[in-house]
Order: C-alpha cells, then structure tokens, then sequence
C-alpha cells in the first residue's frame, strides 16, 4: 500500500469524500467576491499605514455562516470553506500589493490602474499554480508534521458553526463602531485623530498617539510582546535619536545631507523625516534579511524535501479518483505557470524583460515552495516575506546592472518584478491554510484553488483603484500613509541601481538590527516600529496591554482561548469598520466633496478619553459572556 493510500486510511476528514455537499456555487462565488474585496481593501490601507497585515480566514467563516446559515438558510460546511478561501485570496493580494506597488508613486512614477492590475494577477496566480503540486505533499503526506495554525484554527470554526451567528454579531459590532469612529473623527472632523505632545524641558522629543480603532484592534490581534517591541522601536527614534540628532546638529548653519535645511531648523517631525527613516530603512532590510537567514536551514531542507517529494509522488500529481483528493490537472498547471512566464517577458505592460521573467519563475517557485512550509509551521503572520522579498529585488537589481539596464527604468522593472513574486508568496501562503482547512474538513481541492482564482481576480481588479485614490488623498509616503515596506523597496533599489543614498544612516539602521538580535528580540518588528512615527506605535501597544490584562484575569488556557476569540473577532470588525470608511474618504476627496479641514472641538483630551474607551469596550466585550467559573 502507498503511503498517500495509508495517509488517506489513517485521516477521515469531517465531511467524507462519499459525500457530497453543495461548494462552489453562485451564492458562494459572490458572498466570497464581496467578502474578499472588502478584506482586500481593508489589509490595502492596514499595510500603507503600519506595514502589517492581518489574517482574514476566521472573520471570514464566521460572516460566511451567519450570512449563509442565518440568511439563505443554506447548511453546507463546503460552501462556508470556499467564501473564507476566496477573501484570503483579497487579504493577500492587498499584502502583496502594498508592499512594493506605493514606491512607484513615491517616485512620482504614473502608475496605472492596468499596471497593477497586471502585476497582483500575474503574482496571484503563479502563487496558486504554483501551489498545486504541492498539496499532495505538504498537505497530506506530512499532515500530523505541518500543522497550518490558522488554518487548522479556522478548520476548528467552520466546524463548530452553531456558533457563528453570535460570533458574527461581534465582527457587525466592531465594523459600526470602528467605521462610525472613523466617519466622525477624519470624516466630519468632530475631534482630531492625532494626539501629540513635547516633553518639557527635552528638545525635539515627542510622543503622540493616532487615535483609531483599527490601530487598537492590530495591538490586541498580535499581542502585548510584538506590539511592545514595536513600541520600543518608535520610543528609540523619537525620545533618543531624533533629540539626539537635534542636539549634535543643533550648532550647524548648513543643511547635512540628506535633509535640505540644517538640523537646527528642524523640529521632531522634519528631523524623522531628512534621517530617522533612512535609519529606520537600513534597520527593517538587515532585519528582513536576518529573518530570512535564519530561515535558511529550513529554506534549504524545505526546498530539497519539496523537489524529493515532487520527484516521488509523480503519480499523485494526476487528479485522484476521489473527490477530496482532486487538484486542478498537472497539464493545466504547467501550461498555466508557461503561459504566465512567457507573458511578463514579451506583453509590453511591465518591460520587465525575459531576465525577469525567468528571475520570477526561479524565484517564485523556489520561494513559494519555502512559504507553504513554513506558514505550515509558524503560520503565515510570521512567514519571512519580506525577507524573500527583498532578497529578490536585491539579486534582481544586481543583475540588472550588470546588464547595463539601471536608472529609472531599471529600477522600476526590478520592483514590478519583485511585487509579482510578493503577491505569488502572499497567495501561496494563505491557500496553504486554506488547502489546509479543505483537507479537515471534507472540501474539494480544485474547487478550492479555482475559487481563491476567483478571489485573486475579484480584489485584484480593484486594488489599483484603492492605491491611487488612498494617494490623491494621503499622499504615499506621508505621516498619514507611510507605506513603510514599500519605502524600503525604493530606497534600496535607489541604493544599488542610483547609489544617491546616505549610506551613513543605512548603516547605522543595520547595525540597530544586529545589535537588536543579539538582546534576543524580533529585530524585523522593532525595526519597523523605528521606521514609523511613534503615534502608530502607542494605539498598537494599547491594544496589546488589553490583550494582556485579558489572559491574566483569566484563569484557565479554556477562559483565555474563549475570551481572545471574542475580542479578536470585534476587533477584525474595528479594522475593517475603519479601513472601509477610509476608503469611502479617499473617495470623497478624490472627487473633491468639501470635507472640514480642522476640528470642531481641538481639545487633545477628548480623542484620548474617546479612544481610552474604545478600550474599555474592548476589554468588556472580551469578557462579556464568558462562561461562569471558567
């Protein structure tokens, strides 16, 4: 007997493959389209604004089974898996999106909505395809090895759906209350949505805090730790290296590169604009870089157990006779992953050239294949993306120049190429959960990898639009809208194809993040907290302490996983709530619809009290219902 066949003998997955349940169908098909457009454009203006995204699976399911449970009455556990499938399809794109696309526009490059939709659908669908050999592998024959957190976590909800219609009023909740927080704060401009003060008697120090509910609900998402050590990274910037930076400059009366007036001109804001991200820069690429070293061994052994499991599973490559074990035909695979090749070397969209092209074929699937391994292992929120990202763009870049194709068009065909292989890694990774959540409990597979297909082409024909217009009305590389990933893209492709850098302060950036290694922390998550203004930073160490005073009242790991479930469900809502209506100003702004410039009550102390109450809230709905005793 085979090992797949022993492998199936030994897991019986919760609707069996002799059954048949209704899946992929037109219900599912726009509840999924809706929901991954919603989730796309949510994670879109999450990562212009801190560099994060969160996971969309669990609300997702959730939603999916009050909406198709409480509303069409429909009782298919498979149909509740093909809509959360779809909108992680949208939370990827968005995370491969905004993670390189906004450094076209911080080189004032005109970026249209065509380019982009080129490059998060060509990413998006190598990342499927490329996928696809891969599920015998990684998802059957080393089931009881991987184990796929979220998706084995969202598995875990689909199953117990009796509950979702209450889960779901938690996501509704925060989604009003984030969103009508938004409307009121940046929208009819009620009260101020950034709060900031000096220290006395400390020149140039300022700690502030940007006063929005999605800020609160990353905090609490990702926990006391990464939030702290985020917070550490925006209070060293701005309590020590900007007062620092204000004080050896202060007897200067020339401007020091690269700012364009001398330091003692300058306050916090100006001082963090001309130095602080360059540090921050050089700091969050040694970082993505340290990650990914570390990530080598595995790299390597994932790599040479995938390329050994491929060679050795040839025959299940094929689609099996049973329903639980069909993928898309190996023949469509291939053609497709040629066809995709072969049109970002010649369509004129992109210019990328054949070097580029076979740059993503090498590395897309050399990449993907690490992915899908490792979000298997430490779940797609810790995935070295940025890493393999940038570690791409780098060799690309090289390459380039040796090939004598540098300025700005060198520069630009290298980011396009490195934002196809972000979004092919950020789609491998999340169908990787939810392949994985498919193989618990009973979906088709080819159903599955056709509907995160849809999903890729429902969000990706309008991440384009959200870019452009989140830029008319933030404007990429503000305070508003930094977009600290993409930032680093172009600074570092600035570094090797332009060489106009202060290599000083990327330096000095770099060697932040080696010493951060070496006291033991996440020097990626410290890093990025350096580079951003340390308003971003407090919301999310806010949230954070919710989320840890929720699990030292609780007493038993049951009272915690109860009461974390809850609050991170409202506090999904309150992320979407705010980044749906931010998009909805964007819009406003775009077609020039007057909206209030200053607010109507400025007092710093009321945004504040509103916000500390929103955590109040938090905490309270975290608790509310908990079983007594527990």
């Amino acid at each position: 007997m085979s090992d797949d066949s022993k492998q199936r003998d030994k897991f019986v997955p919760y609707i069996p493959s002799s059954k048949s349940l209704p899946e992929l169908t037109v219900t599912a098909i726009a509840l999924g389209i809706i929901l991954a457009i919603v989730f796309g454009a949510a994670n879109a203006y999450l990562g212009l604004r801190i560099g994060l995204t969160v996971s969309a699976s669990i609300p997702a399911a959730v939603i999916s089974m009050a909406i198709l449970r409480g509303l069409f009455r429909r009782n298919s556990i498979l149909e509740n898996n093909i809509v959360q499938t779809m909108t992680t399809a949208g939370e990827a794109v968005g995370a491969g999106a905004v993670f390189t696309l906004p450094a076209l526009f911080l080189w004032d490059v005109n970026v249209s909505q065509g380019l982009i939709i080129f490059v998060v659908l060509t990413g998006g669908f190598l990342g499927v395809f490329m996928m696809v050999p891969l599920r015998q592998l990684l998802i059957v024959k080393e089931h009881e090895i991987l184990p796929y957190p979220e998706g084995t976590a969202c598995a875990e909800v689909l199953k117990s759906g009796e509950k979702g219609g209450n889960s779901a009023k938690l996501i509704g909740i925060g989604l009003l209350i984030g969103g009508g927080f938004k409307a009121l704060g940046d929208g009819f401009k009620l009260f101020k949505t950034e709060v900031e003060t000096g220290i006395s008697n400390f020149k140039n120090a300022v700690v502030g805090i940007d006063t929005l509910p999605a800020l609160l609900g990353v905090g609490y998402i990702i926990g006391p730790r990464v939030a702290g050590q985020m917070l550490g990274g925006g209070l060293l910037a701005w309590i020590v290296l900007i007062p620092a930076i204000g004080f050896f400059g202060s007897g200067s009366a020339a401007a020091v590169f690269p700012a364009e007036a001398p330091i003692s001109e300058l306050d916090a804001w100006g001082i963090w604009e001309g130095y602080i991200r360059y540090i921050g820069a050089g700091a969050v690429a040694v970082a993505g870089l340290i990650t990914l070293a570390k990530s080598l061994p595995t790299l390597f052994s994932s790599a040479f157990a995938t390329f050994r499991g491929v060679r050795d599973n040839k025959g299940a490559m094929k689609a099996a006779p049973i329903r639980t074990e069909q993928d898309i035909p190996m023949k469509y695979v291939l053609l497709g992953i040629l066809a995709i090749v072969l049109i970002i070397a010649f369509v004129p969209v992109t210019d990328i050239g054949i070097i580029g092209a076979l740059a993503i074929a090498i590395f897309g699937f050399l990449f993907v294949s690490v992915a899908s391994r490792i979000v298997g292992v430490v779940g797609s929120s810790s995935s070295p993306v940025s890493g393999m990202t940038i570690a791409t763009l780098l060799i690309v870049t090289v390459v380039y120049k040796a090939t004598g194709f540098s300025g700005m068009d060198g520069m630009v065909a290298a980011l396009l190429v490195a934002a196809i292989v972000c979004t092919a890694l950020a789609v491998a990774g999340d169908i990787s959960q939810d392949l994985k959540t498919g193989y618990i409990v009973g979906g088709t597979p080819w159903k599955q990898q056709v509907a995160m297909m849809i999903g890729v082409v429902a969000s990706g024909s309008l991440v384009g639009f959200i870019l452009i217009l989140m830029d008319n009305a933030y404007t990429m590389g503000s305070a508003e809208l930094p977009a600290p990933k993409a930032a680093l893209m172009k600074i570092l492709a600035e570094g090797v194809l332009g060489g106009d850098l202060p290599w000083d302060l990327i330096f000095i950036g770099a060697a932040i993040a080696v010493t951060l290694e070496f006291f033991g922390l996440n020097s990626l998550v410290v890093a990025v907290g350096i580079y951003l203004p340390v308003h971003i930073s407090t919301p999310i160490m806010i949230g954070g302490f919710v989320r840890y005073f929720v699990e030292v009242f609780s007493k038993t790991k049951e009272a915690i996983k109860e009461r974390t479930d809850r609050g991170t469900l409202f506090a999904s809502g309150l992320i979407a709530g705010e980044a749906l209506i931010g998009v909805v100003i964007a819009v406003l702004l775009y077609f020039e619809v007057n909206i209030p410039e200053n607010a109507l009550f400025p007092s710093n102390l009321l945004p504040f009290i509103l916000f500390m109450l929103l955590a109040v809230l938090l905490w309270f709905i975290s608790f509310k219902g908990s079983k007594k005793g527990v």
